[in-house]
Protein backbone atom coordinates (compact mmCIF):
# COMPACT_ATOMS: atom_id res chain seq x y z
CA UNK A 1 0.00 0.00 0.00
CA UNK A 2 1.39 3.40 -1.01
CA UNK A 3 2.02 5.76 1.89
CA UNK A 4 1.21 9.47 1.77
CA UNK A 5 2.04 12.24 4.24
CA UNK A 6 -0.27 15.27 4.37
CA UNK A 7 1.08 18.39 6.11
CA UNK A 8 -2.00 20.58 6.50
CA UNK A 9 -3.26 22.63 9.45
CA UNK A 10 -6.86 22.96 8.25
CA UNK A 11 -8.41 19.92 9.95
CA UNK A 12 -11.45 19.73 7.65
CA UNK A 13 -9.35 19.81 4.47
CA UNK A 14 -6.76 17.40 5.85
CA UNK A 15 -9.44 14.88 6.86
CA UNK A 16 -11.20 15.25 3.48
CA UNK A 17 -7.94 14.48 1.67
CA UNK A 18 -7.17 11.58 4.02
CA UNK A 19 -10.62 10.00 3.79
CA UNK A 20 -10.75 10.21 -0.01
CA UNK A 21 -7.26 8.77 -0.39
CA UNK A 22 -8.01 6.05 2.19
CA UNK A 23 -11.06 5.01 0.17
CA UNK A 24 -8.82 4.59 -2.85
CA UNK A 25 -6.29 2.36 -1.14
CA UNK A 26 -3.67 4.77 0.23
CA UNK A 27 -2.25 4.80 3.75
CA UNK A 28 -2.27 8.42 4.96
CA UNK A 29 -0.50 10.19 7.82
CA UNK A 30 -1.63 13.66 8.91
CA UNK A 31 0.46 16.40 10.52
CA UNK A 32 -0.67 19.97 11.20
CA UNK A 33 2.63 21.56 12.29
CA UNK A 34 5.28 22.55 9.76
CA UNK A 35 8.33 21.68 11.86
CA UNK A 36 6.93 18.33 12.95
CA UNK A 37 5.80 17.62 9.41
CA UNK A 38 9.29 18.18 8.05
CA UNK A 39 10.80 15.92 10.71
CA UNK A 40 8.31 13.15 9.90
CA UNK A 41 8.92 13.54 6.17
CA UNK A 42 12.68 13.20 6.55
CA UNK A 43 12.61 10.38 9.11
CA UNK A 44 10.14 8.12 7.27
CA UNK A 45 9.62 6.74 3.77
CA UNK A 46 6.61 8.01 1.86
CA UNK A 47 5.51 7.54 -1.74
CA UNK A 48 4.18 11.12 -1.98
CA UNK A 49 3.90 14.16 0.28
CA UNK A 50 1.15 16.80 0.14
CA UNK A 51 2.04 20.17 1.65
CA UNK A 52 0.02 23.29 2.43
CA UNK A 53 1.85 26.63 2.24
CA UNK A 54 0.52 28.49 5.28
CA UNK A 55 1.55 26.38 8.27
CA UNK A 56 2.61 26.98 11.86
CA UNK A 57 6.31 26.46 12.47
CA UNK A 58 7.52 26.46 8.87
CA UNK A 59 6.06 27.56 5.56
CA UNK A 60 5.27 25.04 2.87
CA UNK A 61 7.99 26.61 0.72
CA UNK A 62 10.60 25.86 3.38
CA UNK A 63 9.32 22.32 3.88
CA UNK A 64 9.37 21.49 0.17
CA UNK A 65 12.85 22.92 -0.29
CA UNK A 66 14.22 20.96 2.69
CA UNK A 67 12.64 17.69 1.59
CA UNK A 68 13.85 18.12 -1.99
CA UNK A 69 17.43 18.57 -0.78
CA UNK A 70 17.27 15.13 0.87
CA UNK A 71 14.76 13.07 -1.09
CA UNK A 72 13.63 12.58 -4.67
CA UNK A 73 9.95 11.79 -4.11
CA UNK A 74 6.78 13.38 -5.52
CA UNK A 75 5.88 16.62 -3.72
CA UNK A 76 2.46 18.18 -4.24
CA UNK A 77 1.48 21.61 -2.93
CA UNK A 78 -2.20 22.31 -2.24
CA UNK A 79 -2.86 25.90 -1.21
CA UNK A 80 -5.46 28.66 -1.11
CA UNK A 81 -2.78 30.97 -2.55
CA UNK A 82 -3.65 31.04 -6.24
CA UNK A 83 -1.46 33.81 -7.59
CA UNK A 84 1.03 32.87 -10.31
CA UNK A 85 3.90 34.14 -8.17
CA UNK A 86 2.99 31.63 -5.45
CA UNK A 87 2.80 28.78 -7.96
CA UNK A 88 6.15 29.79 -9.45
CA UNK A 89 7.75 30.04 -6.02
CA UNK A 90 6.33 26.66 -5.02
CA UNK A 91 7.65 24.95 -8.14
CA UNK A 92 10.99 26.68 -7.78
CA UNK A 93 11.19 25.32 -4.24
CA UNK A 94 11.14 21.80 -5.67
CA UNK A 95 7.46 20.83 -5.83
CA UNK A 96 6.37 18.60 -8.70
CA UNK A 97 2.86 20.00 -8.83
CA UNK A 98 0.64 22.76 -7.42
CA UNK A 99 -3.12 22.66 -6.83
CA UNK A 100 -5.29 25.49 -5.56
CA UNK A 101 -8.15 25.36 -3.05
CA UNK A 102 -10.98 24.65 -3.41
CA UNK A 103 -10.11 21.49 -5.34
CA UNK A 104 -11.90 18.44 -6.63
CA UNK A 105 -11.08 15.27 -4.67
CA UNK A 106 -11.25 13.38 -7.97
CA UNK A 107 -8.61 15.67 -9.48
CA UNK A 108 -6.45 15.23 -6.39
CA UNK A 109 -6.67 11.45 -6.77
CA UNK A 110 -5.70 11.64 -10.45
CA UNK A 111 -2.66 13.76 -9.71
CA UNK A 112 -1.57 11.56 -6.79
CA UNK A 113 -1.85 8.41 -8.91
CA UNK A 114 -0.01 10.02 -11.81
CA UNK A 115 2.94 11.17 -9.73
CA UNK A 116 3.31 7.92 -7.80
CA UNK A 117 3.04 5.77 -10.93
CA UNK A 118 5.61 7.85 -12.77
CA UNK A 119 8.00 7.75 -9.83
CA UNK A 120 7.70 3.97 -9.62
CA UNK A 121 8.38 3.56 -13.34
CA UNK A 122 11.45 5.77 -13.14
CA UNK A 123 13.01 4.63 -9.87
CA UNK A 124 11.87 1.04 -9.37
CA UNK A 125 13.04 -0.58 -12.60
CA UNK A 126 13.84 -4.25 -12.05
CA UNK A 127 15.43 -5.21 -15.36
CA UNK A 128 19.09 -4.41 -16.00
CA UNK A 129 18.73 -5.25 -19.71
CA UNK A 130 16.72 -2.13 -20.56
CA UNK A 131 19.77 0.02 -21.19
CA UNK A 132 18.91 3.42 -22.63
CA UNK A 133 21.23 5.37 -24.89
CA UNK A 134 23.10 8.32 -23.44
CA UNK A 135 22.26 11.66 -25.07
CA UNK A 136 25.09 13.99 -26.06
CA UNK A 137 24.34 17.42 -27.51
CA UNK A 138 26.91 20.19 -27.45
CA UNK A 139 28.30 20.24 -23.91
CA UNK A 140 25.35 18.32 -22.42
CA UNK A 141 25.42 14.62 -21.59
CA UNK A 142 22.31 12.93 -20.20
CA UNK A 143 22.14 9.31 -19.02
CA UNK A 144 18.48 8.27 -18.61
CA UNK A 145 19.37 5.07 -16.72
CA UNK A 146 21.45 6.71 -14.00
CA UNK A 147 19.36 9.91 -14.28
CA UNK A 148 22.51 12.02 -14.35
CA UNK A 149 23.08 15.22 -16.27
CA UNK A 150 26.50 16.65 -17.07
CA UNK A 151 27.18 20.09 -18.48
CA UNK A 152 30.75 20.51 -19.72
CA UNK A 153 31.68 17.39 -17.70
CA UNK A 154 30.26 18.86 -14.48
CA UNK A 155 27.25 17.08 -12.98
CA UNK A 156 24.16 19.20 -12.33
CA UNK A 157 21.30 18.04 -10.11
CA UNK A 158 17.75 18.11 -11.48
CA UNK A 159 14.37 17.33 -9.97
CA UNK A 160 12.27 14.50 -11.39
CA UNK A 161 10.19 16.71 -13.62
CA UNK A 162 13.15 18.80 -14.80
CA UNK A 163 14.97 15.64 -15.84
CA UNK A 164 11.92 14.10 -17.53
CA UNK A 165 11.21 17.30 -19.43
CA UNK A 166 14.81 17.69 -20.61
CA UNK A 167 15.02 14.05 -21.76
CA UNK A 168 11.71 14.29 -23.60
CA UNK A 169 12.81 17.39 -25.48
CA UNK A 170 16.21 15.86 -26.28
CA UNK A 171 14.51 12.72 -27.62
CA UNK A 172 12.46 14.90 -29.96
CA UNK A 173 14.87 17.57 -31.25
CA UNK A 174 13.67 20.31 -33.60
CA UNK A 175 10.04 19.52 -32.78
CA UNK A 176 7.94 22.31 -31.29
CA UNK A 177 5.76 21.28 -28.34
CA UNK A 178 3.13 23.53 -26.79
CA UNK A 179 2.96 23.97 -23.02
CA UNK A 180 -0.22 21.88 -22.94
CA UNK A 181 1.45 19.06 -24.90
CA UNK A 182 4.46 19.06 -22.58
CA UNK A 183 2.26 19.06 -19.49
CA UNK A 184 0.31 16.13 -20.87
CA UNK A 185 3.49 14.16 -21.72
CA UNK A 186 5.45 14.87 -18.52
CA UNK A 187 2.73 15.27 -15.89
CA UNK A 188 0.46 12.73 -17.56
CA UNK A 189 -2.75 14.74 -17.45
CA UNK A 190 -4.54 17.72 -18.90
CA UNK A 191 -2.99 21.00 -17.78
CA UNK A 192 -6.13 22.38 -16.04
CA UNK A 193 -4.82 25.80 -17.06
CA UNK A 194 -1.52 25.27 -15.23
CA UNK A 195 0.67 26.43 -18.13
CA UNK A 196 2.93 28.29 -15.70
CA UNK A 197 4.17 24.92 -14.45
CA UNK A 198 5.89 24.11 -17.75
CA UNK A 199 7.34 27.60 -18.11
CA UNK A 200 8.82 27.48 -14.62
CA UNK A 201 10.46 24.11 -15.25
CA UNK A 202 11.90 25.27 -18.58
CA UNK A 203 13.33 28.32 -16.81
CA UNK A 204 14.90 26.13 -14.11
CA UNK A 205 16.42 23.76 -16.70
CA UNK A 206 17.91 26.68 -18.61
CA UNK A 207 19.57 27.99 -15.47
CA UNK A 208 21.29 24.63 -15.09
CA UNK A 209 22.34 23.88 -18.69
CA UNK A 210 22.67 27.22 -20.46
CA UNK A 211 25.74 29.44 -20.31
CA UNK A 212 23.42 32.44 -20.58
CA UNK A 213 19.83 31.48 -19.60
CA UNK A 214 18.49 34.79 -20.92
CA UNK A 215 19.89 33.91 -24.36
CA UNK A 216 19.33 30.12 -24.50
CA UNK A 217 21.05 27.95 -27.10
CA UNK A 218 19.61 24.54 -26.27
CA UNK A 219 15.91 25.13 -25.56
CA UNK A 220 14.30 27.68 -27.86
CA UNK A 221 11.10 29.52 -27.08
CA UNK A 222 8.87 29.64 -30.14
CA UNK A 223 6.58 32.49 -29.23
CA UNK A 224 2.92 31.62 -29.51
CA UNK A 225 3.73 27.96 -30.14
CA UNK A 226 5.87 26.44 -27.38
CA UNK A 227 9.40 25.09 -26.93
CA UNK A 228 11.93 23.29 -29.13
CA UNK A 229 15.21 21.56 -28.34
CA UNK A 230 17.92 22.67 -30.73
CA UNK A 231 20.20 19.77 -31.72
CA UNK A 232 22.50 22.00 -33.78
CA UNK A 233 24.35 23.71 -30.93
Amino acid sequence: MDKILIIEDDKDIAELERDYLNLNGYEVTLEADGLKGLDIALENDYDLIIVDLMLPGLTGFEIVKSIREKKEIPLLIISAKNEDIDKIRGLNSGADDYMTKPFSPAELLVRVKTHINRYERLYKKTSITDKTDVFNVGGIEVDPDSRRVYVNNQEVVMTTKEFDLLVFLMKNPDHVFSKSQLYDRIWGEEDFGENATVAVHIQKIRKKIEKNPSDPKYIDTIYGAGYRFNKNV
